[in-house]
């Protein structure tokens, strides 16, 4: 079993910046792969970016060049960066972790082990 907690959301004026971590604990040997969804007010959950044991990257278009994933294996842990930020932003962002690496780009919600409870991002204009 694997636990991950997120950490860092809050509020932030528009064109600021949040770093979100999130720290993986049990069995982490099995995150090969991690990623960051996001989930804002009467949508559905969408994903963002994820990254694998070796670091490579894959987000969402919509994300390129504002959001940097990256992770530190000794720590666990997973972060997610966040610049020039937007209103549309606001939303709760998940953390997810697959024991099984599918490549790059395959970011389907229902191939995700693990969930984070999620943390609280609000960006106000």
């Amino acid at each position: 079993q694997v636990q991950l907690v997120e950490s860092g959301g809050g509020l932030v004026q528009a064109g600021g910046s949040l770093r979100l971590s999130c720290a993986a604990s049990g069995r982490t040997g099995v995150t090969a792969d991690m990623g960051w969804f996001r989930q804002a007010p009467g949508k559905e959950r969408e994903f963002v970016a994820h990254i694998t044991r070796s670091s490579g990257t894959y987000y969402a278009d919509s994300f390129k060049g504002r959001f940097t994933i990256s992770r530190d294996n000794d720590k666990n842990t997973v972060y997610l960066r966040m610049n020039n930020m937007k209103p549309e932003d606001t939303a709760v962002y998940y953390c997810a972790a697959r024991s099984v690496f599918l490549g790059l780009g395959d970011y389907r919600k229902s191939t995700w082990d693990y969930w984070g409870q999620g943390t609280q991002v609000t960006v106000s204009s």
